[in-house]
C-alpha cells in the first residue's frame, strides 16, 4: 500500500515516509524493489531473493551433512585398519 501512496506523486515521498512512520530509504526500496518485481528495472524480484535465500539455506546444510559423513567415513576406514 505504502509503494501505491508513493506512485500515486500526491505528496513527496518524504513526507509519505514521515506519515506512515518509516524511513525515506525504506520506502525508495520498496519502491526499486516494486519495480524490479514489475519487470521495469533490473535485477532479482522477490521470489528469486527467496528462491535464493532458500537455496543458500538447503547448500549450508547439505554441507554439514556432507561433512559428518566424511568423517564418519574417515573413522569407519581407521577401525577397519587398526588391529582388534
Amino acid at each position: 500500500r505504502a509503494v501505491e501512496l508513493a506512485r500515486l506523486r500526491d505528496k513527496p515521498i518524504r513526507e509519505i515516509a514521515k506519515d506512515l512512520g518509516i524511513s525515506e530509504s525504506c520506502l525508495r526500496n520498496w519502491l526499486a524493489q516494486a519495480d524490479t518485481d514489475d519487470g521495469k528495472r533490473e535485477g532479482l524480484t522477490s521470489d528469486e531473493r527467496k528462491e535464493l535465500a532458500a537455496l543458500r539455506k538447503e547448500k549450508r546444510r547439505l554441507e554439514v551433512e556432507n561433512e559428518i559423513l566424511r568423517r564418519a567415513a574417515a573413522y569407519f576406514a581407521r577401525e577397519n585398519v587398526l588391529p582388534k
